[in-house]
């Protein structure tokens, strides 16, 4: 989505790739961020909305499904939302009790 999205980008500035012009300096030019800001901020808002509903909730309750009975293949453990999240925060430097406040 990146790439594409650049070259969209450039072709509205009328620049192309051997004009050698920096992906920060056509965004600046757009006023438009990275696909993966504004995906973090969509999982963090999510994560706030998750949050704020009560444990009974089906959502809540999924959250900390693990299977334990079922053996893992070979490679590179699967990332959790958990982990995502966890890591947008600490990206962002922001906590938990700062998700759930909508104003910021």
């Amino acid at each position: 989505m990146g790439v594409a999205g650049m070259r969209i980008l450039r072709w509205m500035c009328g620049h192309t790739r051997p004009d050698k012009i920096r992906n920060e300096c056509i965004r600046d030019k757009t006023g438009v961020t990275p696909i993966a800001e504004k995906m973090r901020e969509a999982q963090l808002k999510w994560f706030g909305h998750v949050q704020k509903r009560p444990l009974e909730a089906l959502v809540r309750r999924c959250e900390s499904l693990v299977s334990r009975h079922v053996k893992r293949g070979r490679g590179r453990p699967i990332k959790t939302w958990n982990e995502t999240i966890r890591k947008d925060m600490m990206y962002v430097d922001i906590n938990e009790i700062m998700t759930k406040d909508r104003g910021q």
